[in-house]
C-alpha cells in the first residue's frame, strides 16, 4: 500500500496532499485495479472517457491515428502517469489515443462521479487538477502562435512536436514519405533529405513507412542548434 502512496503522490494531481488527506481519499474513493500484459489494449481511440485512469508501474504506448486515417503516431510513456484528464471532461468525452501495454503494467482507475463526489471536495486536487487542463491548453495555444518562418528540418520538428504530449522520450510515426511531404507542403526529396541528416545525426532511424525518433528532446535541441545551416 505504501509503494501505491508514492507512486500516486508523484502524479502532479495529487502534489501538495498531505499523507492523511490522501489516505481518507483512499478510504472513501472506489478504486479499481488492473493488471495488463505486452500486447493488451487498455483504452482504445474513441471509447467514451467516463473515469481517471493511472499508470502506476510499466510501460504503455499511446497510439493516435490521423482523423483521414493517413498516419498513426506513437509515444511511449512510463510510470507514473495519469492517462488523459483533459478528456473527461468537456463537449466531446471521448479517447484521443488507444492505449497499450508494452510490458506488465499496473493501472488504477477512479469512476467519473467519484471524482465529482468526493475528489473535488478538497482543494488541492480541484486546483491541480485545473493547473493541468490549463497548462496543456496554454502549450497547444503557444506552439500554435510560434514563427511560421521556418526550414523544412522545423516544419518537420513542428509537426512531430504538435503531436506530441511529452516533448521528450521515444516516439514513432507511420506514415508513407510522400504523404509527409504533403503534410507540410515540401517535396518528397526535401524531407527525405532533412531525415536523413537526422539518421546520420543518430536521432532517429527511417523504415519502410516508418521514422522512430530515439529521444524528441535530443532532436528538439539539435535542430535548434544547426536551425542557421
Amino acid at each position: 500500500m505504501e509503494t501505491m502512496y508514492d507512486t500516486l503522490l508523484q502524479l502532479p494531481l495529487f502534489q501538495g496532499l498531505c499523507h492523511n488527506d490522501f489516505t481518507e481519499i483512499l478510504e472513501k474513493v472506489k478504486i479499481h485495479f488492473a493488471k495488463y500484459q505486452a500486447g493488451d489494449t487498455i483504452l482504445t481511440q474513441g471509447d467514451v472517457c467516463d473515469k481517471l485512469v493511472f499508470l502506476v508501474k510499466g510501460k504503455i504506448s499511446s497510439n493516435t491515428i490521423s482523423a483521414d486515417k493517413v498516419y498513426t503516431y506513437i509515444e511511449y510513456i512510463e510510470a507514473p502517469y495519469l492517462i488523459e484528464p483533459h478528456s473527461l471532461f468537456g463537449m466531446e468525452v471521448a479517447y484521443n489515443s488507444t492505449y497499450m501495454a508494452e510490458g506488465e503494467v499496473n493501472i488504477i482507475s477512479i469512476d467519473k462521479p467519484f471524482v465529482l463526489e468526493e475528489l473535488s471536495k478538497y482543494e488541492i486536487f480541484r486546483i491541480n487538477y485545473l493547473n493541468i487542463i490549463s497548462s496543456r491548453a496554454q502549450l497547444y495555444y503557444k506552439r500554435t502562435w510560434e514563427s511560421s518562418v521556418k526550414n523544412v528540418a522545423q516544419q518537420i520538428l513542428d509537426f512531430i512536436v504538435m503531436r506530441s504530449e511529452k516533448i521528450m522520450g521515444e516516439k514513432l510515426l507511420k506514415i508513407r514519405m510522400e504523404d509527409f511531404a504533403e503534410y507540410i507542403d515540401e517535396t518528397r526529396l526535401s524531407v527525405s533529405k532533412e531525415l536523413r541528416k537526422f539518421e546520420e545525426a543518430g536521432l532517429l532511424t527511417i523504415g519502410r513507412g516508418t521514422i522512430q525518433i530515439f529521444d524528441l528532446e535530443k532532436l528538439v535541441l539539435w535542430v535548434e542548434e544547426h536551425k542557421d545551416e
